[in-house]
C-alpha cells in the first residue's frame, strides 16, 4: 500500500522530528509515565505511529470490504448505515411474571431484541424446589421449571416480532425446546424463530463451572441441536461461542481471542466428526465478545477476530458458503470491570465500552446497569443503560460509517498484533490436542489465573488505577437502591412447581422421559424428544435428570 521511498522519506523525518522536537520537551517536561501499554497483556505503545508501522498491509488481503473477505471490516456491506445493532438489555429476575412485565417495559423503551439471564438453579438443570437451589431461586435471573413458566415470560409477546437470546449452556436444549413449544403454542413458523441460545459448555469448563454432563455428551447434545436447527430453525443461531466469561475470568484479549475461536474450532469439529456439512451449520454460528475500557483495543480485538475466523473457516474446513465465514457476535459491556464504589462512574465506563463495540462493528449489544457490582439492575439503570445505546445510535455519529477507525496506523498496527499473539496461543492448544484436551488437562484455566493474578497485584499495589477504588476516592458512599429477590417470591414459585405437577398428566411426562433416556442411550437426534417432553410439562430438572442417568455428571478431573 505503501511506496518504499516515502516510508523511508517518513523514518527519515521521524527521527529529525524526534530530535528537534520530542527529546527537548521531555527534558524538560518527561511523560505520564515510563512506560504505556494496552489494557491487556503489557503490550507497549509507542509514542507515535506511522505508515512504517503497518508497512506490510495488503489491502485486499488483509482488509477488503464490507461484507467481503477477510470481513476485517465487517460482515455487512453497509454496516450499521443499514440497520443498527440489536439491542439487547440483559434481563430476567425473580418469576415468570416479573421477567415478562420487565421485556415489556424494555421493549415499549426501544429495545430490539431480547435477552434473558437464568438463575443458578435453572442454569445447572436443577428445579426450584430441589435441595440445590435453596437460596438462589430468581436470584441471577429468572426461573424456569417447566414451558408453564416459558408461556408466562412470553405473553402478550409474539415470537415472530422479537429475537431472543438466551444466556443457558449445560440446559441449552431443554430451553430452546421450551421456547420452540412456545412459538408452536403462538402458531410462529418455526422458520420465523429469531434468536440465539449461549450453549457454550468449553467456556463453562474454563470459566463458569454450571456445566451438567461430560464433555463427550455436552458435544453430543451441541451438535444434535446443530442438526436439528439447520432443518428446523434456520434463522435461530444454534451456539453463542462465549469470550465473554473468559474475558470477565481474568483473560487478556488476546487469550479471549484466542481460546474463543479455539473452541469455536473444536465445536465445528466435533460437527463435521458427526457427518454434519460444515455449510449447512456454520452459517448459524455466533460469538460473544466483552468490551473493556481501552477502547482501541478492544476495537481492534473485533476487527482480528472477524479475519482470523475467515481464514480458520477457509482453511481449516473448507468452508465454501460466504455466511460459513462470517463471524457475527453479540457484545456486552464488561462487567468485571464495574465498581460497587462509586457506582455513577459505571455509567461512564459502559458508554466508553459500548463505544468500542459500535466502533468494531458488533451486530448486538447489551449495555450493563450502573448497579450491576450490587445486583440485578433495577428499571432505572436499565433504562439508562438502554439509553446509552440509543444515544450512541442516534447521536453520536460513531455508527453513521462504516468500520471508522479502519486506516489508522494505530488500529491496523494494533489488530495485526493481536492477531499474531493470538494465533500463537492458538498454535499451543494445537500442540496440547485442542482445546478440549487443554481444557480438561486444566493449562486453559491456568493461563487465565496466572494473568487475573497479575492484574490484580498492579491493581493493589497502584500501578494500574481504578478510579474510585484505588484513585479518586470518597469517604462515605451514596446509599443506592438496589434490586432484590425476597424469600416470599422464592417460596411461590416452589408452589408453582408443586400444583404444576399435581395437574399434569404424570402418564404422558413418563412415558416422554423413557423415551428421551432411552434416545439418550442410541445415538438419534435429541432434540424431538427433548420437545416432547418438555410439551408435557416435564420440569427442568427431569429432563436434564432423564439425560444425567444416560450420561452422568461431570466433575473438575472427570465424570461421575
Amino acid at each position: 500500500m505503501f511506496d518504499p521511498e516515502e516510508l523511508e522519506a517518513i523514518r527519515s523525518a521521524r527521527t529529525e522530528w524526534e530530535a528537534d522536537h520530542v527529546e527537548p520537551t521531555l527534558e524538560r517536561f518527561g511523560e505520564r509515565k515510563d512506560q504505556f501499554e494496552t489494557d491487556t497483556g503489557g503490550r507497549p505503545v509507542k509514542r507515535l505511529y506511522t505508515p512504517n508501522d503497518v508497512s506490510d498491509l495488503e489491502y485486499d488481503e488483509d482488509l477488503g470490504f464490507p461484507g467481503e473477505e477477510p470481513y476485517t471490516r465487517g460482515v455487512y456491506p453497509t454496516g450499521h448505515r443499514g440497520r443498527l445493532w440489536t439491542m439487547r438489555q440483559y434481563a430476567g429476575m425473580g418469576t415468570a411474571a416479573e421477567t415478562n412485565e420487565r421485556f415489556h417495559y424494555l421493549l415499549d423503551e426501544g429495545q430490539t431484541g431480547l435477552s434473558m439471564a437464568f438463575d443458578l438453579p435453572t442454569q445447572m438443570g436443577y428445579d426450584s424446589d430441589h435441595k440445590m437451589a435453596a437460596g438462589e431461586v430468581g436470584k441471577s435471573g429468572v426461573a424456569i421449571d417447566s414451558l408453564n413458566d416459558m408461556e408466562r415470560v412470553f405473553q402478550g409477546i409474539p415470537l415472530d416480532e422479537v429475537s431472543t437470546s438466551m444466556t443457558i449452556n449445560a440446559p441449552a436444549s431443554v430451553l430452546l425446546a421450551m421456547y420452540i413449544a412456545v412459538g408452536d403454542k403462538q402458531g410462529v413458523d418455526r422458520e420465523q424463530l429469531r434468536g440465539t441460545i449461549q450453549n457454550d459448555v468449553l467456556k463453562e469448563y474454563i470459566a463458569r463451572n454450571t456445566y451438567i454432563y461430560p464433555p463427550e455428551p455436552s458435544m453430543r447434545i451441541i451438535t444434535d441441536i446443530f442438526e436439528f436447527c439447520a432443518a428446523e430453525t434456520p434463522n435461530f443461531n444454534t451456539i453463542s461461542i462465549s469470550g465473554y466469561h473468559i474475558r470477565e475470568a481474568g483473560a487478556t484479549a488476546a487469550q479471549e481471542l484466542a481460546f474463543t475461536l479455539g473452541d469455536g474450532i473444536d465445536y465445528v469439529q466435533a460437527a463435521v466428526d458427526a457427518g454434519l456439512d460444515v455449510d449447512e451449520f456454520a452459517p448459524q454460528l455466533s460469538f460473544f465478545f466483552a468490551a473493556h475500557n481501552n477502547i482501541l483495543e478492544e476495537a481492534a480485538k473485533f476487527r482480528a477476530a472477524r479475519r482470523m475466523w475467515a481464514k480458520i473457516m477457509d482453511e481449516q474446513f473448507d468452508a465454501e458458503k460466504p455466511a460459513s465465514k462470517q463471524l457475527k457476535f453479540h457484545t456486552q459491556t464488561a462487567g468485571s470491570t464495574l465498581t460497587a464504589q462509586q457506582v455513577e462512574n459505571n455509567v461512564v465506563r459502559v458508554a466508553y465500552q459500548a463505544l468500542a463495540a459500535v466502533l468494531g462493528g458488533t451486530q448486538s449489544l447489551h449495555t450493563n446497569g450502573k448497579d450491576e457490582a450490587l445486583s440485578l439492575p433495577t428499571e432505572q439503570s436499565v433504562r439508562t443503560a438502554l439509553r446509552t445505546q440509543q444515544i450512541l445510535a442516534h447521536e453520536s455519529g460513531a455508527a453513521d460509517t462504516i468500520d471508522p477507525l479502519a486506516g489508522s496506523y494505530y488500529v491496523e498496527s494494533l489488530t495485526d498484533e493481536l492477531e499474531a499473539e493470538a494465533l500463537d496461543i492458538i498454535d499451543t492448544v494445537d500442540e496440547r490436542g485442542g482445546m478440549t484436551q487443554a481444557i480438561d488437562a486444566g493449562w486453559v484455566q491456568r493461563q487465565i489465573q496466572d494473568t487475573a493474578f497479575e492484574r490484580q497485584e498492579e491493581i493493589e499495589d497502584g500501578d494500574r488505577i481504578i478510579v474510585g477504588v484505588n484513585e479518586f476516592t470518597v469517604e462515605e458512599e451514596e446509599e443506592v437502591d438496589i434490586e432484590e429477590v425476597s424469600k416470599e417470591q422464592q417460596e411461590r414459585q416452589k408452589e408453582r412447581v408443586a400444583a404444576l405437577r399435581d395437574d399434569r398428566d404424570d402418564g404422558r411426562v413418563d412415558e416422554a422421559l423413557i423415551a428421551l433416556e432411552g434416545a439418550a442411550r442410541g445415538d438419534e437426534n435429541l432434540m424431538p424428544y427433548i420437545i416432547d417432553a418438555v410439551k408435557a410439562y416435564a420440569t427442568t430438572g427431569e429432563v436434564c435428570d432423564a439425560m444425567r442417568n444416560v450420561f452422568g455428571e461431570h466433575r473438575q478431573g472427570g465424570a461421575m
